[in-house]
């Protein structure tokens, strides 16, 4: 029996051979994360720097044509800004450096017809045009930066050069507009395609950190559902790049008509990846209560992993069906048997913390149903329902106890009262047709009814 039994008792070398390989594991992954990262950011690196260099040429030319030789530096300056902002606030950008030349023009020009040109003039009129600036836009920006550049070249050259507010404003209007159209007509992304490429890092991180969960649960180990969590943490700037490509394809498939026939599908695509940010926030609950469950010793049933990776199964045909277009049937059915596993484990028993687990779970559950496309309703009533027949599969309900009288039981004293009726007048007739006297009267106390008189 004792060679049966497995060692346990573990030297300090291997223990700090496994302590090694974890941590060479979690600098390998990293390190591949990181590839990733700096791949994705090349490829936009040279998207954009395209964009601008074109945009640029383009401005330069067309102001040169239209204003005549020259240097015109502020169109291609303001093409090159439009390109260059964050994606998916092009359009908003060229609004607001229009809005802040002209905010910068009006306000220079006036104070320096009030108050003349001179040093104190020049800080005076960019104070003015900067708090201007900031008390319509409300915030810092395009805006307010144009704005106290314009103010600048007025209180400064218009002394000098008059005449500088139409090459301004012509300027900011061929800058912005070149900006606009490089990135709506001549050069247009494929918003599906910048969509996908920031969702499959948030998908896979996802799915994978739910997997380490599962396994952590599986293996009784709340270390590694603490590295889960970690794991799953670090999914933040991935989800900020993918919400700044839904602006930046949004923007695309709303300007750029070449790509109008991608409005449906983008929208279908971006109402069902905006509910990952939330399924991280479950995903991060779910390895936090898992780690507490494990520390305090609470019995972890079979079905509960199975049920957590099922759900990372979900994101990931989620994301797969929504990149090929098709219906998430498969998605939903996934999520479907995650929540019927988890209502199996509730029934095998769980405590307080377990007990959490299996809330917080099917809350997920709920999540991912509703970006397949449903309402919160709907898919609240679906989950509800697989994980109550999880629930009744290993505890079925007790049946209702009809209150049934039994096949012997004895008659109310009504229907005694008819038996006898009818018993009395079926012997009074017997009695007649034989020439006795009929029977009347009630029973006696022995129950046989007593002789009328003769």
């Amino acid at each position: 029996m004792a060679a049966d039994r497995p060692d346990t008792i573990r030297s300090p070398l291997d223990a700090a051979a496994d302590r090694g390989g974890r941590a060479v594991a979690r600098v390998r992954q990293q390190g591949e994360q990181a590839g990733r990262l700096r791949l994705r950011q090349l490829q936009i690196t040279v998207v954009i720097a395209v964009q601008a260099g074109l945009a640029a040429a383009l401005a330069a030319l067309i102001a040169q044509r239209m204003l005549g030789p020259g240097a015109h530096v502020f169109a291609p300056a303001a093409a090159v800004g439009t390109i260059a902002t964050a994606i998916g606030q092009r359009a908003r950008r060229t609004f607001e450096l229009l809005a802040g030349v002209g905010l910068g023009i009006v306000v220079g020009d006036l104070l320096r017809f009030l108050l003349g040109s001179g040093i104190w003039q020049t800080g005076l009129v960019v104070a003015l045009a900067i708090a201007t600036a900031l008390l319509v836009a409300g915030r810092g920006g395009a805006l307010v930066g144009q704005a106290g550049g314009t103010a600048v070249l007025i209180a400064t050259l218009a002394p000098v050069q008059p005449g500088l507010e139409v090459p301004r404003i012509f300027d900011a209007l061929v800058g912005g507009a070149v900006g606009i159209l490089v990135v709506a007509l001549l050069f247009p992304v494929n918003p599906l395609r910048v969509v996908d490429r920031a969702a499959a890092p948030v998908a896979g991180g996802l799915a994978d950190g739910l997997d380490a969960v599962a396994r952590a649960l599986s293996a009784r180990d709340p270390d590694a559902a603490i590295r889960a969590l970690e794991q799953l943490r670090v999914l933040d700037a991935d989800v900020g790049r993918l919400n700044d490509a839904l602006s930046g394809a949004g923007e695309v498939v709303t300007l750029a008509p070449a790509r109008w026939h991608r409005r449906a599908q983008y929208h279908r695509y971006a109402e069902g990846l905006k509910h990952l940010e939330r399924l991280i926030l479950y995903a991060r609950s779910l390895a936090r209560r898992s780690a507490t469950a494990l520390q305090y010793g609470e019995p972890i049933p079979v079905e509960l992993p199975a049920a957590i990776a099922r759900l990372g199964d979900a994101v990931r045909e989620l994301h797969r069906e929504r990149r090929a277009g098709e219906d998430p049937q498969h998605t939903r059915e996934l999520t479907r048997q995650s929540a019927e596993l988890a209502g199996r484990a509730w029934a095998e028993g769980v405590r307080s913390f377990g007990d959490a687990l299996v809330t917080d779970l099917r809350t997920a559950d709920s999540e991912l149903i509703r970006a397949t496309g449903y309402d919160p309703e709907d898919a609240n009533r679906m989950i509800r329902s697989a994980a109550g027949a999880g629930q009744a599969a290993v505890r079925p309900p007790a049946r209702a106890q009809m209150h049934r009288p039994a096949r012997h039981a004895r008659p109310s004293r009504q229907r005694q009262h008819r038996r006898w009726a009818g018993r009395a007048h079926r012997r009074s007739g017997r009695s007649e047709s034989s020439g006795q006297p009929p029977v009347t009267g009630h029973r006696s106390q022995s129950g046989t009814p007593p002789n009328g008189p003769g």
